[in-house]
């Protein structure tokens, strides 16, 4: 079907293509009676505005892109989800990324968006990436840019974060507190800040109690999956026995770690502790229910937007926009897993 222009409607009309603009925005200066004729026309017609045309004029696609490294996740699907609501409220689509935790993809998908002119892009990097060239070409074009959950600290934009180090020492502190002595982590991969910043805490805690800490009891995913859990509790249970308790990256490496203690019969808790981190809702149906560290997922999408529209607010208006990082409070959640 052939697109109607301004021009076939003032053509038809007899009037000028700015009094055919003018009577579609409701303009005080254009009669009543010409802007009936205008929008019924229009109407019978099916026009449509040209979008590209009014975004050439604005300087604004009314779109985002959000990247993350996996959209099935339950604490990226509730982010997902808060940005959508948060965007859709302030007249913005969301073109939405997977990177399936691929640098390669991750830099393919920022160029499309950069191509695409989004008015902004919130991140969440991809286990390999970091202060890499293709978040410094974000930056340097001036493209309103929002980090969360997995940030690179050494960019210079905004950021939305958790203190893991902290929620990393409460885990495991609280382990302690129960009565363990020998606790073991399942870390994510060497990379990511948030997986490096857990397993420090994880390493204060032993050290504030007087526990030695042992390279040995620690265990790196790569993928970090359920799969993960039961492999390194198998090795863990049999190159150390006498462990008690486990710390592990996220609560589907912790629900792998609690499936693999039930199928040989190890009773959780009164043989070895398990605490997780996120506060999946599959926390809540397995058996013994899992203790884990609450991560504020749908608090975490509207920040990030908020922190996102307020850069593009001040870009549009030509005024100075400072970089923030805004850390949000985690809990645990204690349950019968510890």
């Amino acid at each position: 079907m052939k697109n109607i222009t301004l021009k076939e409607i003032a053509t038809t009309l007899g009037i000028s293509i700015t009094t055919v603009s003018k009577a579609l925005k409701d303009y005080s200066d254009v009669s009543e009676k010409t802007k009936k004729a205008v929008k019924e026309l229009a109407e019978n017609l099916n026009y449509t505005p040209n979008s590209f045309a009014v975004n050439l004029r604005t300087k604004e696609s009314k779109t985002i892109g959000l990247i993350v490294p996996e959209v099935t996740h339950h604490f990226f699907s509730n982010i997902i989800k808060a940005i959508i609501n948060a965007a859709e409220k302030n007249g913005y689509l969301v073109i939405i990324l997977q990177s399936n935790e691929s640098l390669e993809l991750e830099k393919k998908q920022v160029e499309l968006l950069i191509n695409k002119r989004v008015d902004g892009i919130l991140i969440s990097l991809s286990n390999d990436s970091n202060n890499d060239s293709h978040i410094q070409d974000i930056i340097k074009r001036n493209i309103p840019l929002v980090m969360f959950d997995k940030i690179a600290k050494l960019s210079n934009c905004s950021k939305v974060v958790i203190d893991d180090q902290k929620a990393g020492f409460d885990a495991t502190q609280h382990l302690i507190d129960k009565g363990c002595k020998k606790i073991a982590h399942i870390r994510g991969p060497l990379n990511p800040q948030n997986s490096i910043d857990r397993y420090l805490g994880y390493k204060k805690a032993l050290e504030k109690n007087n526990i030695p800490f042992n390279s040995k009891l620690v265990y790196t995913c790569e993928k970090v999956t359920f799969d993960e859990g039961m492999l390194f509790t198998k090795q863990l249970i049999e190159e150390h026995p006498d462990v008690d308790g486990i710390f592990a990256i996220t609560d589907l490496v912790a629900v792998g770690a609690v499936a693999y203690c039930n199928e040989l019969k190890i009773n959780v808790p009164n043989d070895i502790k398990i605490i997780g981190f996120s506060n999946w809702f599959m926390s809540q149906v397995i058996t013994p229910k899992l203790s884990t560290v609450e991560q504020p997922s749908h608090e975490m999408g509207i920040v990030a937007f908020d922190l996102l529209l307020e850069e593009i607010i001040h870009r549009r208006e030509g005024k100075l926009f400072t970089p923030k990082t805004i850390e949000l409070d985690t809990q645990l959640i204690i349950r019968e897993s510890s």
